[in-house]
């Protein structure tokens, strides 16, 4: 068995379905293991986009993503997608060719040793992974594939990465001591003493009737903690809000839904933020957005109770009053059986939340309004469905008005957030996940970056609909500029006939000016079964809801102009 074989053997083993690359001579070989194995092979326009699809796989899924690329420029493109899988907690495993050890520092094609002035890839796939191997002996293979899978999903999961020397893959060089990959899947479990403060924590206040809101992100939707969650929130009826990332997670219609905290969220999840006592925060990393851009007084006055997978979350932002380490899931299940016999059930009230129906747009113009068009995914969305934003305005519109069950999931571009994450991820989040739709929601400026991986769903047959937000300008940026300079410049651009690309790639295309024809194309693009683009056309006059402070745009502005006038004495 040679090397690449080896390696793909091993993946089907740990029941790896897809993998995603791009095409190469130091990839040659791994290319022809996949073609008679199991695993079904995507190989990408662009090395970028397979390391999103990694991520897209792995994302909603107990799966492992799985990339691929030549050595040198190939192995390089797949930095933005290691370090979604660092910043979001996927276990994504890259695998990329590199130059014979042979010639090292000879300057071969591709070379990246570091030595007589070649790059260091060693050194930049360590910065971007949680660890990156150097395979040096065929005999090692096994030991290190299982090594680096394993990490990949050990505590807080992340990406992993392997060198490949093209010497190993020569004639003659083989894997004679092959053996199957034990792959060991310890969950973070919470330390009980830690669930006994907390628990000891909450029943306090609940036993002073003291205001608590759950406060629940990303990490609680991977560990699927949602029944956990609705078990302990409705006995003690404690209001909750989401995270854009951890919206669905409870039906946003519950009755103790507050909607979305964060700086283009809900007024109701605002209010109810300011006037609690408690905060529980579940699977939640305090990002910038979600913060306020990490208001100094964000958490004056209140307790914080975190519950993390992460250790390296805990007090990073705000300080911890309590805190339980560990699986976002497991620990919530241990909270429930602590607390139980230490607080009694609270009679049943409903939070002061927002109404869905009662948000009305008013809106005179041609175009498309963005809102109206969120409205309008939301009231079509199939019950199993996957949307995910990418990058801009239209995740701002998209978190405020598209209203989740559960079963349904919503993703934002995350930590790291690069354009176009998203429009080439939802490939992988439709191998992963081929039974549920996967839509797209983006700018014109995403899909632009990178929408040629279209011909790529159309080679491989896999149906994703791209919602495209088309106003012809960045529009965040602009705004941004505006706010900050005074004036814009440089956001404009045109765009093509999505429609006659679309069908020229051998997809399908549909342009839409009005809601009733949105909502029509949308429809047959979800019964269609094949790749689709839906060119959306939206005004540019539509500002998504906004404020730098919780307590409102007012304030904010407030705010905003007392920093500019008397530099640090504001929040931020």
């Amino acid at each position: 068995m040679r090397v690449y074989e080896a390696i793909v053997k091993a993946l089907e083993g740990v029941g790896v379905g897809a993998a995603f690359g791009g095409a190469g001579e130091n990839a040659a070989g791994l290319m022809l293991a996949l073609k008679h194995s199991s695993i079904k092979p995507i190989i990408t326009r662009h090395e970028q986009a397979a390391s999103f699809m990694a991520c897209g796989y792995a994302m909603h899924s107990d799966h492992l993503g799985f990339c691929f690329a030549t050595a040198g420029p190939g192995a390089f493109n797949l930095f933005s997608g290691l370090a979604v899988a660092m910043s979001d907690s996927y276990p994504v495993l890259a695998v990329s060719g590199y130059a014979s050890l042979d010639w090292k520092g000879k300057g071969a094609l591709n070379e990246t040793s570091g030595v007589s002035r070649t790059p260091d890839s060693q050194a930049m796939f360590a910065a971007t992974t949680k660890k990156s191997f150097l395979l040096t002996d065929a005999a090692k293979t096994c030991d290190v594939v299982e090594e680096a899978v394993n990490l990949a999903f050990e505590g807080r999961p992340g990406p992993v990465h392997i060198h490949v020397p093209e010497n190993l893959t020569h004639h003659g060089v083989s894997v004679d001591n092959y053996r199957d990959i034990n792959l060991q899947r310890r969950p973070v479990v919470p330390d009980s003493k830690r669930v006994s403060e907390v628990a000891e924590l909450l029943a306090d206040a609940i036993a002073n009737d003291r205001k608590i809101l759950a406060l629940i992100g990303f990490g609680a939707v991977r560990s699927g903690a949602g029944p956990e969650l609705t078990e302990l929130l409705a006995r003690y009826q404690i209001p909750f809000a989401t995270t854009l990332d951890g919206k669905g997670i409870i039906s946003e219609r519950h009755p103790l839904s507050v909607g979305v905290f964060c700086d283009s969220g809900h007024s109701a999840a605002w209010k109810a933020f300011l006037e609690a006592d408690v905060i529980l925060a579940v699977g939640n990393s305090f990002a910038q957005h979600a913060t306020f851009n990490f208001r100094d007084d964000l958490l004056t006055g209140k307790t914080l109770i975190h519950i993390n997978i992460d250790s390296g979350e805990i007090d990073k932002v705000y300080k911890a009053d309590a805190a339980i380490i560990g699986d976002a899931k497991r620990a919530v299940a241990a909270l429930n059986g602590e607390i139980w016999p230490k607080a009694a059930a609270v009679p049943s009230r409903s939070a002061e939340g927002r109404d869905y129906d009662a948000e009305r747009i008013v809106h005179l113009l041609d175009d498309i309004h963005p809102g109206q068009l969120a409205q309008a995914v939301s009231k079509r969305l199939p019950k199993n469905a996957i949307v995910l934003a990418d990058a801009g305005a239209h995740l701002a519109w998209l978190g405020y008005y598209l209203e989740l069950s559960p079963g349904q999931f919503f993703r934002k571009p995350g930590g790291f957030g690069p354009m176009a994450g998203h429009v080439n991820g939802a490939l992988g989040a439709k191998c992963a996940n081929p039974d549920r739709p996967v839509i797209v929601g983006c700018g014109d400026g995403c899909y632009l970056l990178s929408g040629f991986e279209l011909l790529t769903a159309v080679q491989y047959d896999i149906p994703v609909i791209w919602i495209i937000f088309n106003d012809g300008e960045f529009k965040l940026i602009k705004l941004y500029q505006l706010e900050a300079y005074a004036e814009s410049g440089l956001v404009e651009f045109g765009n093509p006939d999505y429609v006659a690309y679309a069908r020229a790639c051998g997809a399908e295309g549909y342009r839409v000016e009005t809601i009733d024809e949105f909502e029509r194309a949308f429809d047959e693009a979800l019964a269609l079964g094949k790749p689709a683009i839906i060119d959306a056309h939206i005004t540019r006059l539509a500002l998504p809801h906004y404020s730098p402070s919780p307590k409102g745009l007012l304030s904010g502005i407030a705010e905003m102009v007392e920093d500019r006038i008397f530099p640090g004495r504001g929040t931020q």
